[in-house]
Protein backbone atom coordinates (compact mmCIF):
# COMPACT_ATOMS: atom_id res chain seq x y z
CA UNK A 1 0.00 0.00 0.00
CA UNK A 2 0.91 3.28 -1.20
CA UNK A 3 1.65 5.92 1.52
CA UNK A 4 0.77 9.40 1.55
CA UNK A 5 2.78 11.99 2.95
CA UNK A 6 0.68 13.66 5.96
CA UNK A 7 1.70 17.27 5.88
CA UNK A 8 3.25 18.75 2.43
CA UNK A 9 6.29 20.44 4.02
CA UNK A 10 8.45 20.35 7.00
CA UNK A 11 11.13 17.26 7.69
CA UNK A 12 8.61 14.92 5.95
CA UNK A 13 8.91 16.91 2.73
CA UNK A 14 13.01 17.22 3.49
CA UNK A 15 12.90 13.71 3.90
CA UNK A 16 11.04 12.13 0.99
CA UNK A 17 12.86 15.12 -1.52
CA UNK A 18 16.49 13.34 -0.30
CA UNK A 19 15.56 9.68 -0.75
CA UNK A 20 13.89 10.78 -4.03
CA UNK A 21 17.29 12.34 -4.93
CA UNK A 22 18.91 9.32 -3.85
CA UNK A 23 17.53 7.29 -5.91
CA UNK A 24 17.75 8.49 -8.68
CA UNK A 25 21.16 9.28 -8.24
CA UNK A 26 22.10 5.91 -7.11
CA UNK A 27 20.08 4.42 -10.12
CA UNK A 28 22.12 6.00 -12.62
CA UNK A 29 25.31 5.57 -10.58
CA UNK A 30 25.06 1.62 -9.92
CA UNK A 31 21.92 0.82 -11.96
CA UNK A 32 18.06 0.38 -10.42
CA UNK A 33 18.52 -3.29 -9.85
CA UNK A 34 21.45 -3.14 -7.76
CA UNK A 35 19.59 -0.49 -5.35
CA UNK A 36 18.66 -1.56 -1.70
CA UNK A 37 17.07 0.24 1.42
CA UNK A 38 20.21 0.81 3.17
CA UNK A 39 22.30 2.13 0.46
CA UNK A 40 19.61 4.58 -0.31
CA UNK A 41 19.15 5.55 3.13
CA UNK A 42 22.68 5.94 3.77
CA UNK A 43 22.92 8.92 0.55
CA UNK A 44 19.59 10.21 1.30
CA UNK A 45 21.22 10.76 5.53
CA UNK A 46 17.97 8.90 6.86
CA UNK A 47 17.85 5.36 8.45
CA UNK A 48 17.00 2.68 6.50
CA UNK A 49 13.95 2.22 9.38
CA UNK A 50 12.53 5.35 8.03
CA UNK A 51 12.31 4.63 4.82
CA UNK A 52 11.12 1.08 5.43
CA UNK A 53 8.37 2.82 7.76
CA UNK A 54 7.23 5.52 4.87
CA UNK A 55 7.83 3.74 2.20
CA UNK A 56 7.28 -0.27 3.39
CA UNK A 57 9.23 -1.65 0.98
CA UNK A 58 12.11 -0.91 -1.78
CA UNK A 59 9.72 -1.60 -4.85
CA UNK A 60 6.79 1.12 -3.10
CA UNK A 61 9.85 3.79 -2.47
CA UNK A 62 10.32 2.94 -6.33
CA UNK A 63 7.19 3.62 -7.01
CA UNK A 64 6.53 6.41 -5.49
CA UNK A 65 9.59 8.06 -7.57
CA UNK A 66 8.52 7.04 -10.60
CA UNK A 67 4.96 8.76 -10.33
CA UNK A 68 6.84 12.07 -8.65
CA UNK A 69 8.61 11.67 -12.74
CA UNK A 70 5.96 10.94 -14.22
CA UNK A 71 4.33 14.11 -13.30
CA UNK A 72 4.45 16.62 -15.81
CA UNK A 73 6.80 19.26 -16.03
CA UNK A 74 5.34 22.38 -17.66
CA UNK A 75 1.80 22.86 -19.35
CA UNK A 76 1.44 21.80 -22.64
CA UNK A 77 2.67 23.90 -26.02
CA UNK A 78 -0.24 26.11 -27.53
CA UNK A 79 0.30 25.92 -30.69
CA UNK A 80 -3.17 27.90 -31.95
CA UNK A 81 -5.75 24.80 -32.35
CA UNK A 82 -6.81 21.85 -30.84
CA UNK A 83 -5.40 19.24 -33.68
CA UNK A 84 -1.65 20.87 -33.40
CA UNK A 85 -1.81 20.99 -29.29
CA UNK A 86 -3.16 17.44 -28.58
CA UNK A 87 -1.13 15.71 -31.50
CA UNK A 88 1.85 17.80 -30.32
CA UNK A 89 1.31 16.62 -26.58
CA UNK A 90 0.25 13.03 -27.69
CA UNK A 91 3.86 12.72 -29.42
CA UNK A 92 5.73 14.38 -26.39
CA UNK A 93 3.92 11.63 -24.38
CA UNK A 94 4.66 8.81 -26.55
CA UNK A 95 8.37 9.91 -27.16
CA UNK A 96 8.79 9.70 -23.18
CA UNK A 97 6.20 7.31 -21.98
CA UNK A 98 8.03 4.73 -24.55
CA UNK A 99 11.67 5.72 -23.98
CA UNK A 100 13.59 3.09 -21.88
CA UNK A 101 12.97 5.07 -18.75
CA UNK A 102 9.58 6.02 -18.96
CA UNK A 103 8.92 2.44 -19.43
CA UNK A 104 10.82 1.97 -16.69
CA UNK A 105 8.86 4.56 -14.15
CA UNK A 106 5.69 2.89 -15.73
CA UNK A 107 6.94 -0.64 -14.61
CA UNK A 108 8.03 0.91 -11.26
CA UNK A 109 4.72 2.82 -10.62
CA UNK A 110 2.96 0.04 -10.85
CA UNK A 111 5.00 -2.90 -9.42
CA UNK A 112 4.49 -1.20 -6.35
CA UNK A 113 1.16 0.21 -6.42
CA UNK A 114 -1.36 -3.16 -5.31
CA UNK A 115 -3.95 -0.20 -4.42
CA UNK A 116 -3.87 1.46 -7.54
CA UNK A 117 -3.70 4.60 -6.20
CA UNK A 118 -0.15 5.46 -8.32
CA UNK A 119 -1.55 4.24 -11.48
CA UNK A 120 -4.73 6.91 -10.79
CA UNK A 121 -2.05 9.58 -10.15
CA UNK A 122 -0.10 9.00 -13.49
CA UNK A 123 -3.38 8.78 -14.98
CA UNK A 124 -4.97 12.59 -13.36
CA UNK A 125 -1.72 13.44 -14.46
CA UNK A 126 -2.22 13.03 -18.15
CA UNK A 127 -6.23 13.93 -17.60
CA UNK A 128 -4.79 17.24 -16.40
CA UNK A 129 -2.57 17.97 -19.25
CA UNK A 130 -5.59 17.00 -21.88
CA UNK A 131 -8.08 19.20 -19.61
CA UNK A 132 -5.44 22.18 -20.41
CA UNK A 133 -5.89 21.86 -24.11
CA UNK A 134 -9.64 20.85 -24.00
CA UNK A 135 -10.07 24.32 -22.48
CA UNK A 136 -7.96 26.51 -23.82
CA UNK A 137 -9.35 25.65 -27.87
CA UNK A 138 -13.00 26.02 -26.36
CA UNK A 139 -11.95 29.28 -25.12
CA UNK A 140 -10.82 30.00 -28.79
CA UNK A 141 -14.33 28.58 -29.75
CA UNK A 142 -13.32 24.99 -31.46
CA UNK A 143 -15.61 22.28 -30.69
CA UNK A 144 -13.77 19.98 -28.24
CA UNK A 145 -14.59 16.28 -27.37
CA UNK A 146 -14.30 15.68 -23.38
CA UNK A 147 -11.04 14.63 -21.47
CA UNK A 148 -12.46 10.81 -21.65
CA UNK A 149 -12.90 10.87 -24.47
CA UNK A 150 -8.90 11.33 -25.30
CA UNK A 151 -7.66 9.46 -22.58
CA UNK A 152 -10.10 6.32 -24.36
CA UNK A 153 -9.06 7.27 -27.90
CA UNK A 154 -5.40 8.17 -27.80
CA UNK A 155 -3.97 7.65 -24.19
CA UNK A 156 -5.27 4.21 -23.85
CA UNK A 157 -4.38 2.80 -27.59
CA UNK A 158 -0.59 5.00 -26.51
CA UNK A 159 0.05 3.30 -23.12
CA UNK A 160 -1.49 -0.43 -24.40
CA UNK A 161 1.19 0.11 -27.33
CA UNK A 162 3.84 1.06 -25.23
CA UNK A 163 3.45 -1.95 -22.80
CA UNK A 164 2.35 -4.75 -25.30
CA UNK A 165 3.33 -3.71 -29.11
CA UNK A 166 5.75 -1.50 -29.19
CA UNK A 167 6.78 -2.50 -32.83
CA UNK A 168 5.54 0.57 -35.01
CA UNK A 169 4.71 3.56 -32.92
CA UNK A 170 5.87 7.05 -33.73
CA UNK A 171 4.57 10.09 -34.54
CA UNK A 172 2.20 9.21 -37.21
CA UNK A 173 0.23 6.79 -34.76
CA UNK A 174 -0.23 9.54 -32.40
CA UNK A 175 -1.45 11.49 -35.39
CA UNK A 176 -3.96 8.54 -36.24
CA UNK A 177 -5.22 8.46 -32.69
CA UNK A 178 -5.77 12.76 -32.43
CA UNK A 179 -7.15 12.64 -35.91
CA UNK A 180 -9.70 9.88 -35.26
CA UNK A 181 -10.27 11.27 -31.97
CA UNK A 182 -11.46 14.72 -33.01
CA UNK A 183 -13.52 13.58 -35.56
CA UNK A 184 -14.81 10.20 -34.93
CA UNK A 185 -16.82 9.95 -37.88
CA UNK A 186 -13.97 9.94 -40.26
CA UNK A 187 -15.07 13.16 -42.17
Amino acid sequence: MSRQMVRPGGRSARVQASVHTAVRELASEVGRDALTVPMIAQRAGVTPSTVYRRWGDLQELLSDVAVERLRPETAPGDHGALAADLTAWAEQFLDEMSSPAGRAYIRDALLGDPDGGNAGQCSAYAAEQIDVILTRASQRGEKVPDVETVIDHVVAPLMYRILFRPDGLGAAYAHRLVTAALDPTGR
